[in-house]
């Protein structure tokens, strides 16, 4: 499977949906909606906003699944 790095990212608040690039080599732990400007942070268990929030996983959590593994990744 190939790691998707763009990704669409919804804002719970306001509904504005933003394609971004995620970053393959950190979490993105904050992040501020260009609409509303409410900062979203991570669901619990989530290691980022793209895990919580967006149609796709972070390119570490696409990794891990595609191997099998399933640990939390900080």
């Amino acid at each position: 499977m190939n790691v998707k790095l763009e990704t669409s990212l919804k804002c719970p608040f306001c509904g504005e949906e933003e394609m971004v690039l995620m970053p393959t080599d950190k979490c993105i732990r904050r992040y501020v909606c260009r609409n509303c400007k409410v900062v979203l942070e991570p669901k619990d268990k989530d290691c980022c906003v793209f895990c919580s929030y967006a149609k796709d996983k972070c390119p570490s959590m696409q990794e891990e699944s595609d191997s099998g593994d399933s640990k939390l990744h900080l």
